[in-house]
């Protein structure tokens, strides 16, 4: 397990999620009044790129682990960044959203989407459109 995979890992097993993801989502990333950038998870893969408003500013710093302002990120895992996001699967209010919301908990889109929005580690805003 990589030294981030290490940092950001909650107990529960990554081989739980699929990697089979159908169709497009995007997600557009905030802070404060500015959209950062968008996460997109398409054909069983994430991106993630910088808003052209972002780029233009020089009020915040880039994302750790995306020092590339013009650079399309690809990966067919989604980043610790965005994975911590999603709460520990093991615990029993955790459990009895997803049973209640019938959420498949090996979704990462669909996770993200209903957890994803604040985390306490960050001031980022995580927003499917």
């Amino acid at each position: 397990m990589s030294f981030w995979k290490n940092i950001f890992n909650k107990g529960d097993s990554d081989e739980g999620f699929s990697n089979e993801r159908e169709g497009v989502t995007i997600f557009v990333i905030k802070l404060e009044h500015i959209e950062v950038g968008y996460l997109k998870s398409e054909n069983n893969k994430w991106y993630f790129n910088y808003s052209d408003e972002f780029k233009t500013q020089d009020k915040y710093h880039r994302i750790v682990g995306f020092s590339n302002l013009d650079k399309t990120y690809e990966s067919e895992e989604l980043w610790p960044f965005f994975k911590v996001r999603i709460p520990g699967l093991k615990q029993p209010l955790i459990q009895e959203i997803i049973k209640k919301e019938s959420i498949d908990k090996t979704n990462e889109v669909d996770l993200l989407k209903r957890f994803g929005r604040n985390n306490i580690s960050n001031p980022y805003k995580l927003e499917a459109v």
